[in-house]
């Protein structure tokens, strides 16, 4: 693997796309060695929904039948080894609360949260995404998982170091033992933002022109990287694994949804992790 810095570098292959129950998925190739680690980053394709959701959309919260998206979601599970009620969601408001689940709290969905974290068996945490960051993390050595939605107003309330502090205050972790995967998300080649993100750029990162490139022909905008924004609160937290996935949602519409490519007209994909019981 690539290393620089003490981080892990975008490399090819980090993540790759594999045919499952009909389902097309993306997994992250450095969890395979823990095969008791059930994860998924879901792809568009292989569900039910009709146009503008096709297929396999996974939010009720677009505009697609309710039924139809529950059918989804059913095969996504299913597709994994997952049981629909293992499963554990939140409401999102781009924030950066963390909310720690076990089984005494557990609900199909929680509360309010841009972030989740358990460190209990037979508890998958499940988030939906059209252009947002998948944040993806596993503590080998604790054993404990997390999942977080990092858009721009996410990752400038620095929802992966919450993320990371709440693993390592709440559940034992050790960041440098975390497995961090930034994962499919609209990418700085078609991300063009205005003022009011360069603004709070400015307030939530020391050196923020760094993530910035002006490619745009529109007076005061630019192109922002969400990816590398949220690999140096990261490396700040602590963190010396992170994988990146490299995946533009808006340039790969084939594979992901993406809300600024489709216009608003279009559904989410999913993403899940979670530990499942050993085998005696």
């Amino acid at each position: 693997m690539v290393r620089s810095q003490g981080y892990l570098q975008e490399e090819q292959d980090v993540v790759y796309r594999v045919k499952t129950k009909n389902l097309w998925i993306y997994r992250v190739r450095a969890f395979d060695a823990y095969p008791h680690l059930k994860h998924a980053i879901f792809t568009r394709r292989g569900g039910v929904s009709l146009s503008p959701f096709d297929s396999l959309n996974l939010s009720v919260s677009v505009g697609d039948n309710p039924q139809t998206v529950q059918k989804n979601f059913a095969s996504a599970c299913r597709a994994v080894g997952v049981e629909p009620e293992q499963t554990v969601s939140s409401h999102l408001i781009h924030g950066a609360d963390v909310v720690t689940i076990n089984h005494t709290n557990r609900q199909k969905v929680m509360d309010q949260a841009d972030a989740l974290i358990t460190a209990e068996l037979e508890i998958h945490l499940f988030m939906r995404f059209g252009d947002c960051t998948p944040l993806l993390f596993f503590d080998p050595v604790r054993q404990a998982v997390g999942l977080a939605h990092a858009g721009w107003r996410g990752t400038m309330k620095n929802v992966a170091g919450a993320t990371i502090a709440a693993m390592t205050q709440r559940l034992g972790c050790q960041a440098e033992n975390i497995m961090a995967v930034i994962g499919p998300a609209i990418g700085p080649c078609c991300y063009e933002v205005g003022l009011d993100v360069i603004a709070a750029a400015d307030q939530a990162f020391d050196e923020p022109e760094q993530f910035f490139t002006q490619r745009s022909n529109r007076a005061n905008h630019a192109h922002f990287n969400l990816g590398s924004a949220n690999q140096q609160q990261l490396r700040e937290a602590g963190v010396t694994h992170i994988i990146q996935s490299n995946l533009c949602t808006a340039c790969r519409t084939d594979d992901f949804f993406s809300h600024r490519a489709e216009k608003g007209q279009t559904g989410r994909f999913g993403v899940v992790i979670g530990i499942e019981e050993r085998a005696e």
